[in-house]
Order: structure tokens, then sequence, then C-alpha cells
């Protein structure tokens, strides 16, 4: 890559070189995933989440055509107060930064940037996968894209509810990417604890999923990891709640024909308005404690070092 293009924090740069534990965090939760100013207060709880955990945060965004890893409290308020900042994927990353421009990373973007940056695992609060109807749109998430390609360990509270769950685990089953259990049986489905998909293997202990992530970067598969973490109990959505909400954002994304990278946020606003607070109270709580156990599992990972 083109290291002028790179601004990594002097902390993210002395941890790696000292082989301490470190963890990404993406940025369009302050941009698009939470109404303003949650955002920003949520990343930075996350940051404070992973350190608390024993790991260096280093949360991954574009100001002025520069990838910053570790963003400092500044470029993250002056991110957040740029209008219409673009979401950055595989696909536009290159143009944005040519461009000189500001974007924030959805997760295949933070996986691209965390890998190059020497960052093993990241926490986020659901990967994209395949939509409902990708049967007839071909609509699938670059995040599959870039899980096949990046050996980075994602901590999530499984894939968005939003999307057709059966078939994103099928696609991660496909491209050779390992879904593991952290003390949960089933896949979660983002606000719900459980889609009621078995999952291969569940882990209990975190130096035990730390071996099996390092065993399976050793393979030479040169996939990700996926680390299911369910949202926490206390703060799982109700069920009524939960089908009302997604019942009626499907409806009407299907009637209006939204499509690809608008389908997500549009969804997500609908939700929030459908269920009042307690959305958000969900998003809020998953991401901070995919946060601590992302930074856990660093500490572990550097352990077997």
């Amino acid at each position: 890559m083109n290291e002028a293009r790179w601004k990594v924090a002097d902390e993210v740069a002395r941890a790696r070189a000292a082989h301490r534990p470190r963890v990404a965090l993406e940025t369009t939760v302050v941009t698009h995933g939470l109404p303003a100013p949650e955002g920003v207060n949520v990343a930075r709880a996350m940051e404070a989440a992973v350190a608390g955990a024993g790991a260096v945060p280093a949360t991954i965004g574009v100001l002025d055509g520069l990838v910053r890893v570790g963003m400092s409290a500044e470029e993250l308020d002056r991110l957040a107060a740029t209008p219409d900042v673009p979401k950055l994927n595989l696909s536009n990353f290159a143009g944005a930064l040519v461009a000189r421009g500001t974007g924030s990373t959805t997760v295949a973007a933070t996986m691209l940037c965390a890998h190059h940056a020497g960052i093993p695992v990241f926490a986020t609060g659901g990967i994209g996968g395949v939509h409902r109807g990708a049967q007839e749109t071909d609509d699938v998430s670059a995040d599959l894209t870039a899980l096949a390609r990046f050996p980075v360990a994602v901590v999530c509270s499984g894939a968005k509810a939003i999307l057709d769950l059966p078939r994103t685990m099928e696609r991660l089953e496909t491209l050779g990417v390992p879904v593991y259990g952290w003390r949960c049986d089933d896949f979660p489905a983002f606000w719900r604890r459980s889609s009621g998909i078995r999952l291969d293997q569940r882990f209990d202990d975190m130096a035990q999923l730390a071996a099996a992530i390092r065993e399976h970067h050793a393979l030479g598969t040169g996939t990700g990891v996926v680390v299911a973490n369910p949202v926490p109990e206390s703060d799982e959505l109700d069920e009524e709640s939960y089908e009302r909400g997604l019942g009626g954002a499907l409806e009407i994304v299907a009637s209006q024909g939204i499509r690809g990278r608008e389908v997500t946020p549009y969804m997500l606003d609908f939700i929030r308005m459908v269920t009042g607070g307690e959305v958000v109270k969900s998003n809020v709580a998953l991401l901070k404690d995919n946060a601590r156990v992302a930074g856990e599992l660093s500490v572990a990972l550097s352990a077997l070092v």
C-alpha cells in the first residue's frame, strides 16, 4: 500500500512494535449507525472498553485523504461534524483517498485497514451479509468479501438482523470463514441473542478461543474469523418489538425499491422509529460488550506469541 496515505497514531504503532494487544474499531457507528451525538459517545465508550480489557484501541477513519489508524478525540469530533460523510468499503475506498476526501469505515474497509496496520482483532456491532431477496438482486455485502480476504478476527453480535441470516451463514461456510460462538450455541441475530441457527463450535474459555483463531490462521487459508458474541441478556430487544420493527422495515424497503448501501441505514432508522429508544439501548449495549470481548481476545492472542 501507499504508506503516504496512512497516519498511524503513536500509541498504536508502539503497541504493534512491542507486540502488545490492539483492537480496531470502525467509524460508521459515528456517522451512520447511531443518532448524533450518540455515535461519538459510543465510539469513545468502545475505546474505553477495549482499554479496560488491557488492549490498545485503534479507531479508523479517513480525513483529508489520509487513513487515520487510532483517531484522536479531535479527529473523531471532526469526522462526526462533517455533513454527508460517505461510508467507505472496498470499492470506493481508493477514490476517497485520491480525492483527499473524508469517510467513515465500514466493516469491510476497517478489516482492510486493520490487516494492513497489523491489528489482529476488530470489534463491531453486526457484520453485513446476504440481503433478503439476493437471489433476484444479487445484493451481498462487501463485508463477506473482506472476511474471505483478510485474516482478522471480527467480534460481533452476529449479522445485522435485516439480512437473510441462513444464507449469510451458508456463504460464510462457502468462503471458508469459521464462525465461533463466544459462550453461545446459536448464531446471534443482532438485537436478539439467537437466530436459531446452530454454530459449529462454542468456546467458553478465552485462551482456547484465541488458540483456535491462531490455528486457523496457521492453516494459511487467508480468511478472517467471526466471533459471535450475543447482545447482553438484559439488553436484548423483546421479540414482539423485534418482529414489528423488522417486518415494517422490510415492507417499506421492498415497496420503495431501496437497494445497495442505502438499505441498512434506512431500515435501521425505521426500526428505531418504531421501537423508540429500546433498539438504540440494545445497539449501544452490544457495541460496548463486543469491544470488551475483543479487548480480552486480543490480550489472549498476544499471550500466545
